[in-house]
């Protein structure tokens, strides 16, 4: 959960008890005034993105882990190699995220990306001309999204991650709904959120298709390449600041430009278990209030008032 400059993360031990970590929430690119420009900043957002889930996810397994540790701790070993051991492991630890985030990039680029144009110019070997090649990419890149979201959406872990997902969406909107942040209230909470990762990506891939249209009328194929791979950034961009306006207006247009992500989120978010909810409440709470939330946008009070006491209808 992250809310302006702090973020956390709260993961179940392995005996059941609740562990929160809060850190600071620090752009990789610094914190200079021109990553807060309009596209730029949603260049920016996205490897930060990146960066901080890979770290969470990471650290969610360190914790799982746990029960080795203090196996280890238990043999015979001094504070110092202890200090070492661990000053290596940070080192790793740092690496290996880096690694991840960056191969990660070049796979969905490689993959979202240049192969769906790929495949399609295997039509120009037929004749086809430019307009209908990048019409064709544009199927077979939403094919392969849709495709690679249901076959991991079936995939036991990735199961239990997406319902934690859910649990993060159903505390966002409970609170935004005005409803204390209770197990009972998150739980009848919707599970969708237009702000959400999933719509983002969606919005990528539409947005990929109609600026790529672009490159239609230019002859030499390794100029479109490559005009294609400059235009990612800048396809982050926009499509960061279209779901950041969704997000903020509930217009007719908003709503119409928000259905397809909400309803990829089908796939990507799952109905949480209430001890999932705990802990996405605890991670909230470690980072926002949101009694105060409460009471300054909706008037609400502690438990004894009318407010409070009102039965909770499911968003």
């Amino acid at each position: 959960m992250r809310h302006g400059d702090k973020y956390a993360v709260g993961v179940r031990r392995p005996d059941q008890g609740i562990e929160i970590k809060v850190e600071d929430y620090r752009s990789i690119f610094g914190s200079s005034g021109w990553i807060k420009k309009p596209v730029i900043r949603g260049m920016v957002s996205f490897v930060d993105s990146l960066v901080v889930g890979t770290k969470c996810l990471m650290y969610s397994a360190e914790i799982a882990g746990d029960e080795e540790e203090e196996e280890e701790k238990k043999a015979p070993i001094t504070e110092e190699e202890r200090n070492a051991k661990k000053e290596k492991e940070d080192r790793m630890f740092k690496w290996l995220l880096y690694a991840t985030v960056a191969v990660s990039i070049v796979i969905s680029v490689a993959v979202f990306m240049l192969l769906p144009y790929t495949l399609a110019s295997l039509l120009r070997r037929i004749g086809a001309g430019e307009a209908l090649v990048t019409v064709v990419e544009a199927i077979v890149k939403l094919t392969l999204f849709m495709g690679y979201m249901l076959l991991i959406s079936r995939m036991k872990d990735i199961q239990r991650t997406f319902m934690y997902h859910g649990a993060e969406h159903k505390c966002i909107n409970c609170v935004e709904n005005g409803l204390p942040l209770t197990v009972e209230n998150v739980m009848i909470s919707s599970r969708q959120h237009r702000r959400c990762g999933t719509s983002f990506l969606f919005l990528v891939m539409i947005v990929s298709i109609f600026l790529h249209f672009i490159f239609v009328l230019v002859p030499s194929y390794p100029v479109r390449l490559f005009g294609r791979l400059l235009m990612i950034p800048v396809v982050a961009g926009v499509s960061f600041e279209i779901i950041q306006w969704a997000g903020r207006t509930d217009s007719r247009l908003a709503c119409w430009a928000s259905k397809p992500g909400l309803a990829m989120q089908k796939f990507t978010t799952r109905e949480p278990t209430p001890d999932m909810a705990e802990v996405a409440i605890k991670a909230v709470e470690a980072v926002f209030d949101w009694r105060e939330y409460l009471s300054e946008e909706f008037g609400w009070k502690e438990e004894g008032s009318d407010e409070a006491e009102r039965k909770p209808e499911a968003s």
